[in-house]
């Protein structure tokens, strides 16, 4: 089954009406949410740090913990928020959901106490009960895909091994055992990324051409996967493990643009303008942009460094990353809750903050002597984004469906 019919449909029509709490009765619903509060909490925690010097009591320095926290904690939920509610469409099977989701969220929240407790707990018990969530969100997805003879998603366990690389290289660092972090940190954005990549490549022009159809069709994208999809992906698959393997060599930086210029080439034809009606397909539009540019800045910069390093690096997390991961969430939380599938004011607001989150998060390290407030401003709007979503999209994530 496509990605994009798997994620617009609901739980199978067969599966019984849960008798259970709402909030454990599909997996967009437990990490969505927790997902959007890590967000909203972390990000100013590290700011505590970085301005008043606050200790962040654990054994990674505050930036290194920033970028795990924001990756393997903030980053896999969305991510197990998406599969857990698209793996049931693409197997036939029924959701995992229940005691056993439940405990996936519990062991998620217990890896998020055990990094702020690490310095207590010590590196390597706090390794052991953070990387307990990816092993067991892994076998979790596993048995679901290979119990319904769905082989073409198995790739998905593909990235979410990445991710598990990933944190297991900075918690080595963390244990002393190798200088890995930065190649940790920089595994798992690629991930995230390439996932965004391939995902929004499928849902992002399939909603478009939808909704088109039924508003514009003289303007409707092209159908199908052509030959430029398929450059567009091993582009990025090309670039991002340049980045992350080699990023000071020289074949890096011409990888990296040819990678943003590809996605931005693919997304063009998407017709995203002609959604700026509605916000819930435009920021779809958006998120992909940004990663887009932020690979072409990020290989810019290896030829010159005209700006600091941080602004690619920010337009790819703050910019790609946050903005899609909202879309993603919002749309999925409005079509599985059985609400219209269209951005009310709070759903804009959202839009308006993580967009105006990530326009400062580029703009600061410019900003001379003004780059802590900027800076600041750019944590609080993002956290103002993530927590508008937690209070709006949690009524809808702890009530059952409207049918």
């Amino acid at each position: 089954m496509p990605l994009a019919a798997a994620y617009r449909r609901s739980p199978p029509e067969n599966a019984p009406t849960s008798r259970g709490i709402a909030l454990f009765s599909a997996g967009f619903r437990p990490f969505f949410l927790l997902a959007s509060i890590w967000a909203a909490l972390a990000v100013p925690i590290w700011l505590a740090a970085y301005v008043h010097g606050y200790s962040i009591r654990g054994s990674l320095p505050p930036m290194i913990w920033h970028a795990h926290e924001m990756v393997y904690g903030f980053g896999l939920a969305a991510v197990a928020g998406f599969l857990l509610t698209a793996i049931p469409n693409w197997t036939g099977r029924m959701p995992v959901r229940g005691a056993l989701l439940a405990s996936l969220a519990l062991i998620w929240l217990t890896g998020r106490a055990a990094m702020l407790a690490s310095g207590e707990l010590g590196p390597t018990a706090a390794a052991i009960v953070d990387l307990a969530f990816p092993v067991s969100l892994i076998a979790v997805v596993a048995r679901e895909l290979l119990a319904g003879r769905n082989w073409r998603n198995l790739p998905m366990l593909g990235a979410l091994s990445l991710l598990l690389l990933g944190s297991s290289l900075v918690h080595l660092h963390a244990c002393g055992f190798a200088y890995t972090a930065g190649t940790g940190n920089r595994l798992g954005i690629a991930t995230l990324l390439l996932l965004i990549a391939l995902v929004g490549g499928r849902i992002v022009p399939a909603f478009t051409r939808n909704w088109l159809a039924k508003t514009r069709p003289d303007v409707l994208p092209p159908a199908g996967w052509g030959a430029i999809d398929r450059i567009a992906l091993l582009a990025t698959v090309a670039g991002l493990a340049a980045w992350v393997l080699a990023p000071d060599s020289a074949a890096a930086p011409p990888l990296e643009v040819a990678a943003g210029v590809a996605l931005g080439a693919r997304l063009s034809r998407w017709r995203g303008l002609a959604t700026r009606a509605e916000p819930l397909l435009l920021v779809l539009h958006v998120g992909y942009g940004w990663v887009a540019l932020g690979l072409i800045l990020l290989g810019l910069n290896g030829f010159y460094p005209i700006v600091p390093a941080s602004v690619a690096m920010h337009a790819l997390t703050v910019g790609g990353v946050g903005t899609m991961t909202l879309a993603v969430m919002t749309r999925a939380s409005l079509g599985h809750s059985g609400r219209p599938l269209t951005a009310d004011g709070a759903t804009r607001a959202i839009y308006i903050l993580i967009t105006i989150a990530a326009l400062l998060r580029l703009v600061a390290p410019l900003a001379g002597a003004q780059v802590v407030s900027v800076t600041s401003l750019a944590a609080l709007t993002w956290t103002a984004a993530f927590a508008t979503f937690a209070i709006h999209y949690g009524r809808l994530l702890l009530r059952p469906r409207t049918e």
